[in-house]
């Protein structure tokens, strides 16, 4: 097949990791056809040269119908609620639109030209772990929200056994940091995460930091984890499909850096980049692991990738440098 005659689905596409995902696959002259509710994604996240679909995954038969119309021959799958905490409380939310939404998206891929689904996993679905994790370490979520991704996992699994259809699951580690470009970024800010939190007290006069539980078993009690920039997760995305093209083959992947910090050692970085910061210790969130970290060892044999901005420094500064574009 052509690569004029072939279209790429991102659903999800006008969030903060399906933005920087579409962005790389413009640049690389890719047919793209972005779905999106805009529930938690955003208009001025949408990529211009992309073709732009307001529609849900609950929905099977516009699903069915977008899919056949533009001959998608490969899904990028973002479409998700994510908030932990939420996830707790509103169980019925997320068992609806991460687990039936992903399931009427496989349906709908029947008899179709799909040959390729790249799922946006976790790294929570391996519940607690003391240090680095691989791949083959056994699933185990602890909270609804890692459970939901385990279930969509274990769907796409099966549709693939069941169909010509092959898969890469993605366990996303921290997601942080914005475009080079700063034309995109993460403007969600109600899922508490702490590098998003940062740029926004970075622009406050008195800064205060929330850290959440100071007696996990870590080092400094605080949690931790292995914070990826979202550049480098799109780039891995746009490696996967060229992977599946090429090689026909499944795989589930690791995506971070294989090194741990602690919310601590992130705040105490901040603190060298901004006076007078206050930080305040809160209790626990319900659903929050002591830490963990990729074992990337199969994902560098796999992909021979080498990310481009593994610096913390630099995934928190080019955070603020969009909250700053943001505010003003």
């Amino acid at each position: 097949m052509s690569k004029s005659s072939k279209s790429i689905l991102v659903t999800g596409g006008a969030g903060y990791i399906g933005s920087h995902i579409v962005e790389q696959l413009i640049k690389n002259k890719e047919k793209v056809i972005i779905l999106d509710n805009l529930v938690t994604g955003y208009k001025k996240l949408i990529n211009k040269k992309a073709k732009f679909i307001k529609a849900d995954i609950k929905n099977k038969s516009t699903i069915v119908k977008i899919i056949k119309k533009n001959n998608i021959s490969s899904i990028i799958h973002l479409a998700a609620y994510l908030n932990v905490s939420e996830a707790e409380k509103n169980k019925k939310k997320y068992y609806e639109n991460n687990i039936i939404g992903t399931k009427n998206l496989l349906e709908a891929c029947k008899e179709s030209n799909v040959k390729n689904i790249i799922f946006s996993s976790s790294c929570s679905i391996y519940g607690n772990v003391k240090g680095s994790v691989s791949e083959n370490k056994k699933p185990n979520p602890q909270g609804y929200y890692a459970y939901t991704k385990f279930k969509g996992e274990e769907l796409i699994k099966k549709y693939s056994k069941n169909n010509n259809c092959k898969y890469v699951i993605l366990r996303y580690f921290n997601v942080a940091g914005a475009s080079p470009s700063n034309k995109i970024g993460q403007i969600e800010k109600s899922h508490g995460q702490l590098i998003k939190n940062i740029a926004i007290q970075y622009l406050k006069k008195k800064p205060l930091i929330n850290i959440y539980g100071k007696d996990y078993t870590t080092k400094d009690g605080t949690c931790i984890r292995d914070y990826i920039h979202v550049s480098d997760l799109a780039n891995i995305h746009i490696k996967c499909i060229n992977y599946l093209e090429k090689n026909k083959k499944s795989i589930i992947l690791n995506c971070g850096y294989g090194k741990g910090y602690s919310v601590q050692q992130i705040v105490n970085i901040f603190k060298k980049i901004k006076n007078n910061v206050k930080v305040q210790y809160q209790k626990r969130r319900p659903g929050d692991i002591a830490q963990v970290y990729a074992n990337t060892k199969k994902f560098k044999k796999i992909l021979r990738w080498k990310p481009k901005y593994n610096n913390i420094k630099l995934i928190i500064q080019s955070a603020i440098k969009w909250e700053k574009k943001l505010k003003y």
